[in-house]
């Protein structure tokens, strides 16, 4: 009996290490500056004083997500693009809803709402100081199986900074995002769209691919509702993505326009949907 106690308790010793050396390696890169980690699912501890739940793992990442794009993506370094993803390549009437500068508590949950009533992801390019503040809706993206992507920590003019510094804004948003919702963001979007060498650079390194867009809303000029909605009804073609905001700004109209334009374009045939890195 006595030595089966001795035996149990060293097994327990055994797996308490085990898990001690996957937490090391956790993170957007390793120690060496290795290509960040590929996406997986996983439940994500509480992150923060504001974190003290565990956040429950999304029903959508326990399934098989064949139209909506599986959360395991290949490991290894990608290549340095020489200019960003701007739609899907597919010839099916399928669409991709995009979200910049969030979250933001005033204008993000709405969206969150819509998105949940017609059962469709999207993907949503977060700054990282927005998701410092507001790590709740971040969760609550990630729970509702959204694809969360990099939009930098400040949303600077990448261009026309140093190396360092575009990395700097890129990996500490990772970091957020990681901590936040246990995985690492697998999509960056340059604020402004604008991209240079360095900044597909040091986005692949941290193993992330570029995604722009198609179709401009044009959302963060106030346009009007009804402007949005013209915007994405002309634009709507197979493999689109359509460009919106969460924040940065009064985004009622962009909350507003959503709710008339996602029913219609499903009732047309559209089916709203994240890409795999294959499909673009």
């Amino acid at each position: 009996m006595k030595s089966d106690q001795i035996s149990q308790g060293r097994r327990a010793l055994v797996r308490g290490a085990a898990l001690l050396g996957l937490a090391a390696v956790a993170g957007c890169t390793d120690k060496a500056g290795a290509p960040g980690r590929a996406a997986s699912p996983s439940v994500p501890a509480a992150a923060g004083p504001g974190a003290a739940r565990a956040m429950r793992p999304s029903t959508y990442r326990l399934r098989p997500m064949a139209g909506y794009g599986a959360p395991h993506e290949a490991p290894g370094r990608l290549p340095v693009r020489r200019e960003p993803i701007l739609r899907m390549d597919t010839r099916d009437k399928i669409i991709v809803l995009s979200f910049d500068d969030g979250p933001d508590p005033a204008y993000t949950p709405g969206i969150l709402r819509t998105l949940r009533e017609y059962d469709v992801r999207a993907m949503f390019f977060v700054c990282g100081e927005q998701a410092e503040w507001n790590k709740d809706l971040l969760r609550e993206m990630a729970d509702d199986g959204h694809v969360i992507g990099n939009h930098t920590w400040t949303h600077p003019l990448l261009t026309k900074m140093s190396r360092s510094a575009v990395r700097y804004e890129i990996e500490r948003t990772c970091e957020i995002i990681d901590d936040t919702t246990g995985e690492p963001p697998a999509w960056f979007r340059a604020p402004y769209g604008a991209w240079n060498r360095n900044v597909f650079r040091v986005g692949a390194e941290l193993g992330m691919e570029p995604l722009a867009w198609t179709v401009d809303t044009n959302d963060w000029m106030e346009p009007g509702t009804r402007s949005i909605i013209r915007a994405v009804r002309d634009g709507a073609a197979p493999g689109v993505v359509v460009l919106s905001h969460d924040a940065g700004g009064n985004r009622s109209q962009s909350v507003a326009a959503l709710r008339t334009y996602l029913p219609e374009l499903l009732d047309s045939g559209y089916r709203v949907a994240v890409p795999r890195r294959r499909e673009v």
